[in-house]
């Protein structure tokens, strides 16, 4: 099995150095070098890390750590789902190593996340900030799938069966996972208003919105968390949701704040994606092999940057996020224990205003291949989320209510 393990290893560091070498993406020599020290650097501050505390960050009046972790990898999305034991191991070692903001959703599994994380968490119950999300019909016991759902009798029903399976009373963070064409947001900001004078529930969020519909749901009930996607190279909340959360006292949390693993710079043309990956099944355009190859001179301004901190590409990415505003909380995932090591480790990593804008100069330099999402997955998204959509002017996705 560990000579197995390495040649799959040595065949993904063979692919990325010919595929620089090929395309003549390299910084010359030092991209390898780099990744190396990289590397040995990355243990030594995942040690550090291990042996400290996180920084806390304010998501509206929720405050959580610095970083999160996003909780939908252990139950599907890169490949098959992780095992019961193997995942509460992961929540567990997340929690040891400091953070205490975790990520789930009815929809990851179906229903297998929420209770992996009310598994391992049940014990920290009252240390950890946990989120969720609805807004899909799903049923609730063979999980067939349905499509979006959000009318309020709903969510309550929904909320009731999440609390189950979180082995809990209250969801910190409630987030309205999509927003439905067919209720309008009041309705929805509503209906999480009543859980929340219930004591249910905490906060209220929402994810892949844009400012139309910030707006419309912050004026029926406070919103403390956007999620949507943001990483260095999918900029859509630069288009005018980072500015109102900004505005609005709103906390925003990236989610794939790395890229789904690709800032990583791990990815090349032939890369081997596991059984029922998402990035193949659903073809995900930029991990097409051609696009994977034109957007390496984006993991490379990463790569170069982890050269000169002695750091590792994830940490920079990550770093990059928390550098851009004081209320903006990652919540990257993973099903390896290095991984999430190395992720927290990224909180060591300071970039100087010196060092954003070397690498927004490289940046705007560059071309992004490919959408970030299939066009069925885009649409799914509110007006205003997606970069070459603006929601001024207009009500958002769901409907006005009936007068």
């Amino acid at each position: 099995m560990k000579e197995k393990k390495n040649k799959e290893n040595n065949r993904r560091d063979f692919l990325v150095k010919s595929a620089l070498t090929g395309a003549g993406l390299a910084f010359g020599g030092s991209i390898f070098a780099s990744a190396a020290s990289s590397n040995k650097q990355a243990k030594t501050n995942n040690t550090q890390k291990l042996n400290s505390e996180m920084k806390k960050r304010k998501l509206g009046k929720l405050e959580v750590t610095e970083l999160g972790y996003g909780c939908m990898n252990i139950a599907w999305a890169y490949g098959g789902p992780t095992s019961k034991k193997d995942a509460i191991q992961l929540i567990q070692r997340a929690y040891e190593s400091g953070i205490r903001f975790f990520d789930t959703a009815e929809i990851y599994g179906p229903f297998y996340s929420e209770e992996i994380v009310g598994e391992a968490l049940k014990a920290y119950r009252n240390e950890v900030v946990i989120a969720t999300k609805f807004g899909f019909d799903i049923d609730p016991t063979s999980g067939v799938r349905g499509g979006l759902k959000s009318e309020p009798k709903h969510i309550k029903s929904v909320v009731e069966r999440m609390l189950k399976r979180l082995q809990t009373d209250h969801i910190d963070l409630l987030y309205q996972h999509r927003i439905d064409p067919n209720v309008p947001i009041e309705d929805v900001a509503g209906a999480v208003a009543d859980l929340v004078r219930e004591g249910k529930v905490k906060h209220f969020g929402l994810s892949e919105a844009g400012e139309a519909t910030i707006r419309r749901a912050h004026k029926e009930f406070e919103v403390t968390a956007v999620q949507n996607e943001y990483s260095f190279w999918t900029r859509d909340p630069e288009n005018e949701v980072l500015a109102t959360c900004e505005e609005l006292g709103i906390g925003l949390v990236p989610w794939s704040p790395l890229g789904m693993g690709y800032l990583s710079g791990q990815f090349a043309q032939g890369f081997p994606f596991r059984d029922n990956d998402l990035r193949v099944t659903a073809q995900f355009p930029r991990f097409t092999d051609e696009n994977m190859m034109r957007n390496r001179p984006i993991a490379n301004i990463l790569q170069k940057m982890a050269h000169e901190k002695n750091a590792t590409p994830v940490q920079i990415s990550l770093a990059w996020l928390l550098a851009k505003k004081p209320f903006i909380v990652p919540i990257p995932g993973t099903i390896n224990l290095n991984h999430l090591d190395e992720n927290n480790a990224s909180v060591n990593v300071q970039l100087t205003a010196a060092d954003m804008k070397t690498l927004e100069d490289a940046f705007t330099k560059e071309t992004i291949y490919g959408k970030r999402a299939p066009e069925m997955l885009i649409e799914a998204h509110d007006i205003g989320a997606n970069l070459g959509t603006s929601s001024k002017g207009t009500n958002g996705k769901s409907p006005l209510q009936k007068k």
